[in-house]
């Protein structure tokens, strides 16, 4: 509508300017009504996208741990353990008749008598012919080992290796067809609070799933010398040992090892063997039937601020060396108590587990660099690995804070699951 302003006189009447008045109003009015009307119609999609956000965020969730547990479960298999012990009375759950799942199989040893089942746990599939990760507690001392897949067949196993330190073992199973493989993921790229599904079978109940979160990183044991943990508030049961944690990938990013319980069951705290650690131990001992560790000769400490303040150093400035053995590899190499390490092969490392795990992995006899910082400048070392075995290295690579310090403590008990359940 067009208003015009224009009179034949310098004063418009008191009707014009009246009707005006009155036109004026009206469009404001309908401004405010479109304003009003558009701030309604944006606060009911707003309130759609939230709802709509709200039912989709947890069905996206659901079906990511459908798709997770139905790739990574084909890979996942129960390892039975026969004659652990044997002169010993077993005390494990699946000789308890009163306990769930279904009877494990049995074994017959050569001379037709039945072979005890001792031990009950877990594995993941890694590879196409047949290769297993499991615990070491699960098949240590084992006379028979019996597989069985997911789709109940059984297997005995052709070859059983473990590694106590890490409580890593493989098993081996063959026949004329493959078998389904899980993907491995990369445990160096997990954080503290990404979900995880635990895969095994506590108490026989085979191929169960239980969802958790990565609660921590970096935990420690007493019953496991080497390497470093991943603590998960999934559940974990005596039975799920050597099982896999997975992503929602489904791919397989750690071994499920051991649990922290007052009672024998699940508490909320459990953990974990990372993948990247496991699959480098069960390379070696397919290929060499032992693992390898390389080691320089070193007792090392870390750069708390205890420590730092004591000895006049930047906090996390690096690894602090504070014992060399004579004749060991770093000795050879120049290096010197009160060295700092800041670099090992150009990776950074603030923790004598962390300089250990990437020591221990390089080849044993290969020549790696070392970055230190002595006497206030930086300097490049070149160290020629030895094994650990040497015995000029019997006091490598153990975390041992500087003498006179309190060595520091992880927080909680923890103890292997089948040994939780006795």
């Amino acid at each position: 509508m067009k208003i015009d302003l224009r009179t034949s006189s310098c004063h418009p009447s008191p009707l014009r300017l009246l009707s005006i008045a009155c036109l004026l109003f009206a469009t404001l009015l309908v401004t405010a009504a479109r304003a009003d009307a558009d701030e309604t119609l944006d606060s009911v999609i707003d309130k759609k996208i939230e709802s709509a956000l709200l039912q989709a965020g947890p069905r996206a969730l659901s079906k990511a741990f459908r798709v997770a547990a139905r790739h990574a479960t084909p890979a996942v298999v129960t390892v039975y353990s026969y004659g652990q012990n044997i002169e010993q009375p077993s005390t494990q759950e699946s000789e308890d008749p009163n306990q769930p799942g279904p009877s494990p199989p049995q074994q017959q040893s050569v001379d037709g008598d039945s072979m005890p089942l001792t031990g009950l746990g877990s594995g993941v599939i890694v590879s196409p012919d047949g290769l297993i990760i499991t615990n070491n507690h699960v098949i240590a001392g084992a006379k028979k080992v019996v597989v069985q897949l997911s789709d109940e067949t059984e297997i005995e196993a052709s070859e059983v290796q473990g590694d106590p330190d890490s409580d890593i073992a493989i098993v081996r199973i063959e026949r004329e067809e493959g078998f389904p493989a899980a993907n491995l993921g990369d445990s160096d790229q997990l954080d503290i609070g990404d979900w995880v599904l635990a895969i095994g079978s506590p108490f026989r109940l085979e191929a169960t799933v239980s969802a958790g979160i990565i609660s921590a990183k970096n935990r420690t044991l007493q019953r496991i010398r080497r390497g470093r943990l991943l603590q998960t508030d999934a559940a974990i049961n005596p039975g799920n040992s050597g099982g896999p944690l997975v992503d929602l990938n489904g791919s397989a990013v750690a071994i499920s090892t051991a649990i922290a319980t007052r009672n024998g069951g699940y508490q909320g705290i459990g953990f974990a063997i990372p993948i990247n650690q496991a699959k480098w131990i069960a390379d070696e001992l397919a290929a060499h039937g032992k693992v390898r560790r390389a080691a320089m000769g070193i007792r090392l400490a870390e750069l708390n601020p205890k420590n730092a303040k004591k000895l006049n150093l930047p906090t996390g400035l690096g690894v602090l060396v504070y014992q060399i053995i004579d004749g060991s590899a770093a000795d050879r190499a120049g290096m010197k108590p009160m060295d700092v390490i800041l670099k090992f092969a150009d990776e950074r490392v603030l923790k004598p587990s962390s300089l250990q795990e990437v020591v221990e992995r390089k080849p044993v006899g290969s020549t790696q660099s070392v970055l230190i910082y002595r006497d206030g400048e930086e300097m490049t070392l070149f160290v020629e690995l030895a094994t650990l075995e040497d015995p000029t290295l019997g006091g490598e690579d153990e975390s041992d804070n500087v003498e006179g310090s309190e060595p520091e403590e992880d927080g909680g008990t923890a103890t292997q699951d089948e040994e939780a359940a006795e």
